[in-house]
């Protein structure tokens, strides 16, 4: 933009012909996260590597909510490292075999972005954790933000290598990826690009701590389509480009969206789902149906509760066994009758404090297990193994309850998954004798703090860090009436399945598409340096004055008219000394001395304020408060409009009120308007009274003939 002249009809920033377009215009979705949906291994005998797709992948399954005819490319790492010599081997067989496209990271990059920022900085921040001391996180650390930023700008080039950016759609996968959409943007002004977001996202007190928040939310922004999990999420990222970026949000039509430099940015929100077809087909698998019989057996008269989690500090599994503890405590006669099975998945990260959780989840287990257990009684049965899939299937299909108790979590499928298998199946059915017309039940405690627990209208919420309360769910789950338990068994049942994988992601791509229909309706434009970079969006007949064309229209002419605004243009808007500077006294004389000239002002400020600044300027013509009053030179006198002015009367009180109770507002009184500023308000306060002002002004201003005006950071009620 800082280029002279008008921004060409051509496509601009790489959105023209490439060699790595396609003659081929058929539509595709390039999937872009992480980890590769893959299994490697390498053969013991050839010592060559195979591959296997991941069923058990979201990456993989999420396929099933587009058409048949869709090409699905994924692009991502693998889970092992492969030497420099196989890579481009590697590289061709799995796009040929797999579509997949891998991305190679070296060593070091993929140790200090994943082990290093991901996992150590961001994971923990978007969980609440702060690095107050050292015992607590590690301290934000440069040199791993910056191996962060290069492996997304590697994630960039493979998918520059393959995209046809006219008509293939970018779906991004979470936070390992955030800066990644710059890149993209970069490289193609008109990317049809959308990310998911799959773990929590913090308010705005916790995100604003870290260093590099700008870098990552214009990352973010440079999307087409952000999706959330759940409305809460989604709030506290607006709510940061609010408070950090001066955005504001609307809603149209039942679509959130914010205005970006003319882009249109769009937020959805919708949780994910399961794979239903997957978990079925393991419902109905003999080794599924043998272990239902052999827990059927083991736990015989009792009523079994069912935890499955990660372990991490952030799964509150201690904070579950001192719940059920407290629970024993106080209801004896469970002794003997209620069992907990707590199966622990191996943890995604390595460090103290998944040391210090395990060892805590262990001492208190022991301690339960030592005074309400026998010889034949265990209270808590920990399962701290890889356990297959089918073994997990038996388990939720036995339990009597099931509890997740996750201090935050972003989504977490584990009562989806244990929902549709107390549903059961017909294989399941026969191998346990019950009939198919059976009445299934289930019962959820879920913490209120998990992304799934908005969807769950039947369960049990607790915060899992009052234990008297979780206790109190566990015995409300396990007493509760059998046809309570129907009732709410069958709520949950009829949610997941109608809002499976495939609706997620079929309702995703719905919107991406909508969101980036009138991509080239308008024109594009690159500006800003870095990870700063955004596309500048305008209407199609928007032209940029050429300053060569200016020069030759000036000279030309005879008589000309020059008509300048005051804030942001004499003046900086952020500039504290409002009055302009010798050179700009200096340059509006030179334009007024020329007697073919007609120079005016042009400003909303009070007329005293302008004569007094601009003094200086004998021939210049000034139009104070939006043309209110107008003065031909500083000689001549103000000419003013007529108007009714008596409801300033009724306003004035009005504004005062809002002022006192809205720290940081002001106002101002004008011979022609009165106006509320709020900009060094708080943003959401301050926005929420500018609405609650407008709405009182138009209902005491009815009959008057006065308008109320909201604008930027302001409320004016002026003459109509």
């Amino acid at each position: 933009m800082t280029i002279p002249g008008i921004i060409s009809d051509s496509n601009e920033g790489g959105d023209g012909d490439s060699d790595s377009m396609s003659s081929i215009c058929r539509e595709r979705k390039i999937v872009v996260a992480n980890m590769l949906p893959l299994h490697a291994q390498r053969d013991g005998e050839t010592a060559k590597w195979c591959f296997s797709l991941d069923e058990d992948s979201l990456l993989l399954q999420l396929t099933d909510g587009f058409p048949p005819e869709t090409e699905v490319i994924y692009v991502g790492s693998l889970k092992v490292e492969i030497e420099a010599s196989e890579q481009e081997e590697i590289s061709q067989k799995l796009l040929d075999d797999f579509k997949c496209v891998p991305t190679f990271l070296p060593h070091d990059i993929q140790k200090y972005f994943y082990h290093g920022f991901c996992k150590q900085q961001l994971w923990p921040l978007f969980h609440y954790m702060l690095p107050v001391c050292r015992d607590h996180g590690d301290r934000f650390d440069r040199q791993l933000w910056l191996a962060y930023v290069h492996a997304n700008k590697i994630f960039s080039d493979k998918v520059m290598e393959i995209v046809n950016p006219e008509y293939d759609f970018i779906w991004i996968h979470d936070y390992h990826l955030m800066v990644l959409p710059t890149f993209l943007r970069k490289s193609y002004n008109r990317v049809k690009l959308g990310f998911f977001l799959h773990s929590p996202f913090p308010s705005s007190e916790i995100y604003r701590t870290l260093p590099v928040r700008d870098e990552i939310l214009k990352g973010l922004l440079n999307c087409d389509l952000i999706g959330f999990h759940t409305f809460d999420y989604a709030r506290h990222f607006l709510s940061c480009c609010s408070r950090m970026l001066g955005l504001d949000y609307e809603s149209k039509r039942g679509h959130i969206g914010l205005d970006y430099y003319g882009r249109r940015v769009y937020i959805k929100i919708l949780p994910v789902g399961i794979h239903m077809g997957r978990l079925e087909s393991v419902l109905n698998l003999p080794s599924t149906c043998n272990r239902v019989k052999e827990i059927r057996e083991q736990f015989k008269d009792k009523k079994l509760i069912l935890g499955i989690d990660d372990m991490d500090i952030f799964k509150g599994i201690s904070l579950k066994l001192l719940a059920f503890e407290q629970l024993l405590q106080q209801h004896q006669e469970l002794l003997g009758k209620l069992v907990l099975v707590q199966i622990v998945n191996p943890a995604r990260s390595i460090g103290k404090d998944v040391q210090e959780a395990k060892k805590e989840t262990y001492s208190t287990a022991k301690r339960i297990n030592e005074v309400f257990g026998c010889p034949d009684y265990e209270p808590v049965i920990l399962i701290d193994r890889p356990v297959p899939r089918y073994e997990k299937t038996a388990y939720y299909a036995m339990a009597e309850c099931c509890i997740v108790n996750a201090v935050r979590d972003g989504m977490n499928l584990v009562p989806y998954k244990y929902i549709v298998c107390r549903q059961g199946s017909s294989l399941m059915d026969e191998t346990i004798g019950v009939r198919m017309d059976f009445p299934r039940t289930s019962m959820l405690v879920v913490s209120e703090f998990i992304g799934c627990s908005p969807s769950l209208s039947g369960a049990i919420r607790v915060n899992p860090w009052d234990i008297d309360a979780v206790a109190e769910a566990i015995f409300l789950a396990i007493t509760i009436p059998d046809t309570e338990k129907q009732l709410r068994h069958e709520k949950h049942y009829r949610y997941v399945i109608s809002h499976d994988v495939a609706y997620w992601a079929r309702s995703f791509m719905q919107d991406l598409e909508r969101a980036c229909k009138d991509h080239y309706d308008k024109r594009c434009c690159g500006i800003g340096l870095g990870l700063g970079f955004r596309v500048l969006s305008l209407s199609p007949s928007f032209r940029k004055l050429r300053i060569d064309h200016i020069v030759s229209a000036y000279a030309k002419t005879n008589r000309r008219a020059i008509f300048l605004d005051y804030d942001g243009t004499i003046v900086s808007h952020s500039s504290i000394v409002k009055s302009p500077s010798p050179e700009v006294v200096t340059a509006l004389n030179t334009l007024c001395n020329d007697p073919k000239n007609t120079v005016f002002i042009v400003s909303g400020r009070r007329r005293r304020t302008l004569s007094d600044w601009l003094e200086p300027c004998e021939r210049l013509g000034l139009a104070a408060e939006h043309g209110y009053f107008i003065r031909w030179n500083r000689s001549s006198d103000w000419a003013l409009l007529a108007a009714d002015l008596e409801w300033k009367e009724i306003v004035e009180p009005i504004m005062k009120v809002y002022t006192e109770a809205t720290d940081g507002s002001y106002m101002e009184i004008k011979d022609s308007a009165l106006v509320w500023y709020h900009q060094d308000a708080d943003p959401d306060f301050g926005s929420c009274q500018a609405k609650e002002l407008v709405v009182h002004l138009e209902n005491v201003l009815a009959n008057e003939p006065a308008v109320v005006w909201r604008g930027q950071h302001i409320v004016e009620v002026k003459p109509q």
